[in-house]
């Protein structure tokens, strides 16, 4: 925080000089567009930290500790005019006098406000929940993610355990709006969803996620205290945290479910074909059509498919494509017996692959991570693994988690191929470093664009062949169906949401065409249709990442280095795609003039001597 603080400083102090210049102050120009475009980054951001108070934790800013948001109508409305004020503030601006990096930030910023009031504007706010996870999900993480190192952390903990029964009510009525309007998500695919909130109404305080920190404290907090915040932890759960999301319980179950809309896609939503193509340009940040998606999925699909045949004729298989695939699925070699078992094998790839990392980056996050199993409450309807960051100041490393739920599900031929896209060199490389990028505004370090960071991830399975990894075919396999199931998704979305696909269809072209276990297919294809447009993101980002390599080797040729290519697609942050594709080209052209120069160089030397001669 030294780094936004001095650049305070700067523009405060720029701004004095500017403004105290006497009587003639309103004959002398206004403040350059650079100071005027970061003074609204720096109180758009501060803006948004109050706004969000789980945010702000999240990116290690603790004054808000105390507090969860307000969703109800009027915060809401506030929020709409806001944002469309600081939209309005931007275009004022000169764009064309800025600098290179500073277009780049105008151009994410505008993207920001503009589609936070479009999703204002569709109704996003009415659907705070999908098929695996929602806003009381996010809540259960509370007890990880807050500081809790002294008598002041512990109060604020305490303070927003009382602030449940205000937030949730927001969320159940601005529910309520969506179940009126028909902005829901599908009934089907709500089965076995009430145990993420179930899980959470206990008559005994110490089952509960939230008591956690009251089994043991640490050292800040002095034994005289203790068993006053213990009791107080406990009225918390009793009084606030279990009557949250009983209520929340009881509404899903008798209002939500019954009144959750029939229909699958997205463009069922209201106003939804408008709707659809929107998140299609959110998830993607190209001006596509579902249509155009579609195809696109189509085309890689077929390839990818040969490239699989290739593996199955590799090890020897006789019979069809199917039953490869059902062999796969079955055979317990391909399986890990404990959950234990699992968690080490991802565990001993993730160290494998660290040990890896040098080879293919310059520049690497200083921040560690660790690798543990999807928490209980989730893990039935949750995929396969995720990546859950934290700030760099915080006690807690970044995690990656390992759903051990079903383990006849969970194949260990995918895990290296998983492993490398939620750890390293995926999500953990990629998001903790963009967050010590401390040059770029802070909204810039702490954005997360799928369509980046998503094509980044899948773009890091790849990178494993580069690494050594994928020696065994079944793993290999295992990392070409991951890469299917990604091409699908670009097939099995814009059907459902833009082409009348039925949910069997999705599970159907899914079953058929990945080596995924049918329970897999299944929760991934709920996913999808909770969550129009955002499955798009891994193909469409990957796709441009490797056309972007290609384009940089062919250009540079014996001079193209990797770890530089990785410099210039990263030390950005996470970016719109057409943005990156700038980046990634004013980069080849600077390495053009390196070599360039170095080339002309010994000529210079040889005329020299020629005319000393």
């Amino acid at each position: 925080m030294i780094a936004v603080a001095m650049r305070r400083l700067v523009l405060s102090l720029s701004l004095a000089i500017l403004t105290a210049v006497g009587p003639a102050a309103a004959a002398e120009p206004e403040p350059s567009s650079r100071l005027r475009l970061h003074d609204l980054f720096a109180r758009e951001w501060e803006w948004r930290l109050e706004q969000d108070p789980l945010l702000a934790t999240d990116v290690g800013r603790h004054e808000y500790d105390r507090l969860l948001p307000s969703v109800g109508p009027e915060a809401r409305e506030a929020r709409g005019a806001r944002t469309r004020a600081f939209l309005g503030e931007l275009e004022a601006i000169d764009r064309g006098a800025l600098s290179v990096e500073d277009r780049v930030s105008y151009d994410i910023f505008r993207r920001q406000l503009e589609d936070r009031v479009a999703e204002l504007d569709f109704g996003d706010w009415q659907v705070p929940i999908n098929a695996d996870s929602g806003f009381h999900t996010e809540l259960a993480r509370l007890p990880e993610e807050v500081p809790l190192l002294t008598t002041g952390d512990y109060e604020n903990y305490l303070a927003r355990l009382g602030a449940f029964p205000r937030y949730f009510g927001e969320q159940i009525a601005n529910l309520r709006i969506g179940l009126e309007r028909g902005m829901t998500v599908p009934r089907v695919v709500l089965d076995g969803y009430e145990a993420t909130i179930s899980s959470h109404v206990v008559s005994d305080p110490a089952e509960s996620v939230f008591w956690a920190p009251f089994e043991a404290f640490p050292v800040g907090v002095p034994a005289s205290e203790r068993e006053r915040l213990r009791a107080a932890g406990r009225e918390a759960i009793v009084a606030s945290v279990v009557p949250a999301y009983r209520e929340f319980l009881r509404f899903f179950r008798e209002e939500f479910v019954p009144g959750a809309r029939e229909s699958l896609g997205a463009s069922e939503l209201p106003d939804g074909e408008a709707y659809y193509a929107y998140r299609v340009r959110h998830f993607t940040t190209l001006d596509v059509t579902p249509r155009q998606v579609h195809e696109i999925g189509l085309r890689e699909v077929e390839r990818i498919d040969r490239e699989m045949r290739a593996v199955i004729e590799e090890v020897g298989f006789t019979g069809s494509f199917e039953e490869f695939l059902e062999f796969l699925r079955t055979d317990p070699r391909f399986y890990a017996e404990t959950a234990e078992e699992l968690v080490k094998e991802a565990a001993w790839i993730a160290k494998r692959m660290d040990g890896a990392l040098p080879s293919l980056f310059k520049t690497l996050p200083r921040q560690p991570y660790g690798v543990e199993p999807v928490p209980a409450h989730i893990a039935p309807k949750y995929t396969a693994g995720r990546y859950v960051g934290a700030p760099r100041e915080s006690t807690r490393a970044g995690s990656y988690w390992v759903n051990t739920y079903d383990l006849p599900s969970r194949s260990l031929y995918t895990l290296e191929a998983l492993t490398l896209h939620e750890a390293v060199p995926g999500h953990h490389l990629q998001i903790a470093l963009a967050r010590e990028l401390e040059d770029l505004p802070d909204f810039r370090r702490f954005s997360y664009l799928s369509a980046f960071g998503e094509g980044w991830g899948l773009y890091s399975e790849r990178l494993g062949l580069e690494a050594g990894f994928y020696t065994d075919p079944y793993s290999n396999f295992g990392r070409l169906t991951y890469e299917m199931w990604r091409a699908c998704r670009l097939v099995v979305d814009t059907g459902l949401h833009a082409m009348g696909w039925s949910r069997r269809q999705a599970i159907d072209y899914l079953a058929s065409h990945t080596a995924l276990s049918l329970h897999e297919v299944t929760t991934e294809t709920d996913r999808y249709i909770s969550w129009p447009g955002q499955a798009l993101a891994y193909k469409m980002g990957e796709l441009k990442i490797r056309e972007l390599r290609a384009r940089a080797e062919e250009a540079l040729g014996e001079r193209f280095d990797v770890r530089e290519f990785h410099d210039a697609v990263l030390l950005h942050g996470s970016v719109p795609l057409p943005v990156l594709e700038e980046n990634v080209e004013r980069w080849i052209a600077g390495e053009r003039r390196l070599s360039v120069s170095h080339l002309e160089e010994p000529c210079r030397k040889r005329s020299n001597e020629e005319i000393e001669s």
